[in-house]
């Protein structure tokens, strides 16, 4: 099961990064904005109705791996959306990849390994009481809904970028954790005890705020500056979540050594590899979009 659960979460990594590029071309032929008249202009992009279905498909591919392994360790290994999305991009708009790129690649795919073999992630539980769902909505929400006005326009376009996809990344874990207990569900009680729970609702709601949210980060400032706070924070509040809501465990004491070698790892290979998304998309803007900005 474990084994199962790592290969849809690789499956759903490789989706979500060929979903997460159309939707980046697509912000980049759109007007500056925000709010829902921001995704009214994207629905009519073609390459955001693919990027949602490359999406889609990720979400699939991750409820998949969430009935069968713990949140703790289907959440991490979506780090391997950003090399992914670099080796689809690198072909496709005709490019090599420095071979530096290819070292931060080794390195986040390394650390990752190291981070989950030391952790070693268990746990068999896909439900949480109420009593644990409430501040932890409270919380993450919350959060959400503080990073929305903290990073409002007129502020530096980094900061925005970095505030708001931090908040995606929050709605992220949380769609996830809400995803986890759906499914579970569903598969222990059929489709009407799925279609009447509150987290099939809460999930889809969450889902769509964080996709929003994403899409103003990238169009607030560099790609360098949301990739790392969307990457890394959606792993963190994950794990975070997955122990809080769900009571799974990870490896501690001197584990936690090897642990913070692979995360070191992991930042390091996501800041470089993000930094390197510009060159291999052809990008000039400052948002790390590509270059091409003709309405489709």
């Amino acid at each position: 099961m474990i084994v199962l659960a790592a290969v849809f979460a690789v499956t759903g990594a490789a989706s979500n990064a060929m979903g997460t590029a159309f939707q980046r071309k697509a912000a980049s032929t759109v007007a500056q904005g925000g709010g829902l008249r921001l995704l009214v202009e994207l629905a009519h992009r073609p390459a955001w109705v693919i990027g949602v279905g490359g999406v889609a498909g990720a979400a699939m591919f991750q409820a998949l791996a969430l009935v069968n392994g713990p949140m703790a360790l289907v959440q991490p290994l979506f780090v391997l959306e950003l090399p992914f999305a670099l080796m689809i991009a690198a072909p496709l708009m005709h490019r090599r990849m420095p071979t530096s790129v290819w070292w931060s690649i080794a390195g986040v795919v390394t650390g990752l390994a190291l981070v989950l073999a030391a952790a070693a992630p268990s746990g068999a539980r896909d439900q949480a009481s109420m009593v644990r769902w409430v501040p932890v909505l409270a919380c993450c929400l919350g959060a959400m809904a503080v990073a929305v006005v903290v990073a409002r326009p007129g502020r530096p376009p980094l900061f925005r970028a970095a505030v708001l996809a931090t908040a995606s990344a929050i709605g992220n874990a949380l769609t996830a954790a809400m995803l986890k207990s759906a499914t579970g569900i569903f598969a222990g009680q059929g489709l009407v005890a799925f279609l009447t729970a509150w987290q099939t609702y809460g999930f889809a709601l969450t889902g769509v705020a964080a996709v929003l949210l994403l899409e103003n980060a990238l169009q607030a400032g560099w790609l360098a500056a949301s990739q790392p706070a969307l990457t890394i924070g959606d792993a963190t509040v994950s794990l975070v979540l997955a122990v809080a809501l769900f009571e799974e465990r990870i490896r501690m004491g001197w584990w936690l050594l090897p642990e913070v070698v692979g995360v070191g790892f992991i930042v390091w290979g996501v800041v470089m590899l993000s930094r390197a998304v510009p060159a291999v998309h052809g990008a000039t803007d400052h948002g790390g979009m590509t270059a091409d900005r003709h309405p489709e």
